[in-house]
């Protein structure tokens, strides 16, 4: 038996639409996990959808804002009805790159929504099933800033190293209920997110130099690490938070 297949399992990926998202979600659709991708742009996601179907993906997507605890509600009523979502990917994020003083209240709340509210409002609606059926993998996509900092970026390391101590506390209390909750810490990688920062050649450079594999990852290579976490070959892995990173977290 391949404890990596993840037929007849359903997954659900946050902020699937793009990036490390749509990486994660055909990375668990090619060992046999049926996706569903979420986001709130229909047109954007219908076309991630296309593009996972051409792979041979079963997919299909959810359009609604993870931060709105009503539409995630409403949403994951609709979707248990279709059949049970064993594995959750946390994803949906957002940043603001400002020194703190030129942070607004708005702007503050707003990258907390979607970093903070986001996962805990969807973990908080498919976990009662989960209990019920005991089994499920929660996996929440954290950063290098839930651990370390940088200029610039504190509302965004403050809302991941929250994300930190989510995945860790919710492992805990769901295990008796055979419900593993983990974390990815990605490094730096080339996403629509960081597309300021792969333009930016000095800080590119910067980045090649600090990490140890000498460059900036590409989204499909996060997908193992999902896989692996979200299959039963991490069934008593919990709590853990995998770096995916270029050994970028080892070095000083």
């Amino acid at each position: 038996m391949n404890p990596f297949d993840l037929s007849g399992r359903r997954a659900l990926v946050t902020g699937g639409g793009s990036g490390l998202g749509l990486a994660i979600a055909l990375g668990l659709s090619r060992v046999g996990a049926a996706v569903v991708i979420n986001g709130r742009n229909r047109n954007k996601l219908d076309t991630a959808a296309a593009e996972l179907k051409r792979d041979g993906a079963t997919a299909s997507v959810a359009a609604f804002d993870v931060t709105d605890s009503a539409a995630v509600a409403d949403a994951i009523a609709a979707l248990e009805h279709e059949g049970p979502i064993d594995i959750l990917v946390n994803n949906a994020a957002i940043n603001q790159r400002a020194l703190l003083e030129k942070f607004s209240d708005a702007d503050w709340r707003a990258l907390m929504a979607a970093n903070l509210d986001g996962p805990f409002f969807v973990t908080r609606g498919l976990v009662p099933a989960m209990k019920a059926r005991k089994r499920g993998k929660i996996i929440n996509i954290c950063s290098l800033a839930s651990d370390i900092g940088r200029p610039n970026i504190v509302p965004y390391a403050t809302s991941k190293g929250a994300l930190r101590m989510l995945t860790r506390a919710l492992a805990v209390e769901l295990a008796p209920f055979n419900i593993q909750v983990n974390g990815i810490t990605p490094g730096f990688f080339r996403t629509e997110m960081n597309a300021a920062l792969t333009a930016d050649r000095e800080f590119s450079r910067w980045v090649e130099r600090r990490t140890p594999a000498g460059r900036w990852g590409d989204p499909p290579e996060i997908a193992g690490a999902a896989v692996f976490l979200a299959s039963s070959a991490a069934d008593y892995v919990t709590g853990h938070l995998l770096a995916v990173d270029g050994g970028f977290s080892a070095a000083y």
